[in-house]
This record gives C-alpha cells, sequence and structure tokens, in this order.
C-alpha cells in the first residue's frame, strides 16, 4: 500500500520539472541581456567621452577651428560605429582672461532591451568635456 501512494505522487509531479523551467528560463534571460545591454551603455558612454575630450584637445591644444576639432571628435565616434552623433561646443572667459572651453559629444542609443516599449527605444547620451587654458593677451591664442 505504501509504494502505491508513491507511484501516485510521481505521477502527479511529471510536469512539474517544465513549469519551473518554463518560469525560470525568461527571467534568466532578461537579467543576461541586461547584463549586456548595460556593457553597450557603458561603453557608448566611454566612448562619446573620448571623443569629447579629444575634440575639446584639438581646440585649446593646437589653434585648430571648431569645425576641424568636430570633424577629429565625429572620426573617433564613426570609428566605434556610432552613425548619427553630434558635438557642441561653448567657451567662457574668466576673470584672469584665462578661457574655458567646452564640448559635449551626444548620441541617441538604442536600447534593445525596452525597445518593445513605446518612447523607451531610443535614449539621448551626452558626455561633457571641458578643458582650461591661458589666453595670450597680444594674440588671443590660447596657450598649452
Amino acid at each position: 500500500m505504501g509504494t502505491r501512494r508513491i507511484r501516485d505522487t510521481r505521477k502527479n509531479e511529471k510536469g512539474q520539472s517544465l513549469v519551473e523551467v518554463a518560469l525560470v528560463v525568461p527571467m534568466l534571460l532578461l537579467l543576461v541581456i541586461g547584463i549586456a545591454e548595460f556593457g553597450r551603455t557603458w561603453m557608448m558612454k566611454n566612448i562619446l567621452t573620448g571623443a569629447a575630450r579629444e575634440a575639446i584637445r584639438a581646440v585649446v591644444v593646437t589653434p585648430y577651428s571648431e569645425t576641424t576639432a568636430k570633424n577629429r571628435g565625429l572620426e573617433i565616434l564613426a570609428s566605434a560605429g556610432l552613425t548619427t552623433p553630434d558635438i557642441a561646443f561653448g567657451s567662457t572667459t574668466e576673470a584672469d582672461l584665462s578661457v574655458t572651453r567646452n564640448a559635449t559629444a551626444s548620441y541617441g542609443f538604442p536600447v534593445v532591451l525596452v525597445g518593445f516599449i513605446p518612447g523607451l527605444n531610443t535614449r539621448r547620451y551626452r558626455s561633457p568635456a571641458r578643458r582650461r587654458c591661458a589666453r595670450n593677451n597680444m594674440e588671443g591664442r590660447p596657450i598649452g
């Protein structure tokens, strides 16, 4: 009589493993895809930061124009596969005649994980860079 109960119990648990897998696999896939998406976003943010720094360096260190510096930053972004980025420049003059130059690289990053939710498929990321340079009062060009 004891063996019959064990057999009946096992018969009722036949689909238990399938239900457990059906509940756990989607959560694991969501976790793995989320980790990969976070890595992609982090890499893209680092690329934007590097491009903004290179563009502001080109403006400050050498007497390039903003157009040349913007092209240099866009080259870096294009080599990383970012197709429609933008780089904007600005400056502020301090009381000691030094100038702080600003560059901001921005990119609309397609987010895969939440792409099925309307309005969340693309997120705009910005990465600023700032560099201070002294002014030569005679020529008005930055010094190192």
